[in-house]
């Protein structure tokens, strides 16, 4: 054996040394990628059925919602369907009533008699 032949056995030792000292923390971190691969895979298979669960309730939210939706117009129609009633109702009795009230008052006071708070007539 010669010089050169020692020196490249001493050369061949320290690169298996040191592919031996780079192996460990590569293999290691392989473990982290198969361990950050699992939890991905868990929080993708958890994460599925709540999507579908949060759009079952986003679709039945929109359903009431409509429901909502006609109640709230079918009560403005009632409203004013109501107020349009009222005015007729003000417009069509609003004025005989206080033209019979006028005229009963006329009467009370052509007759010459007043009725006190206690229901007592005095002349």
């Amino acid at each position: 054996m010669t010089g050169s032949d020692i020196a490249g056995l001493i050369a061949a030792g320290v690169f298996a040394v040191l592919v031996a000292l780079l192996a460990i923390p590569i293999w290691k971190l392989g473990k982290v990628f198969d361990e950050l691969r699992a939890a991905v895979r868990d929080v993708s298979d958890g994460t599925t059925p709540l999507l579908s669960e949060v759009t079952t309730t986003v679709a039945t939210t929109n359903d009431q919602l409509r429901k909502v939706e006609g109640i709230t117009n079918n009560v403005s129609d009632a409203s004013a369907n109501i107020s349009a009633l009222s005015s007729l109702t003000a417009a069509t009795l609003g004025k005989p009533l206080i033209k019979v009230a006028a005229f009963t008052s006329g009467v009370k006071a052509a007759m010459g008699t007043k009725t006190t708070g206690k229901g007592r007539r005095s002349r």
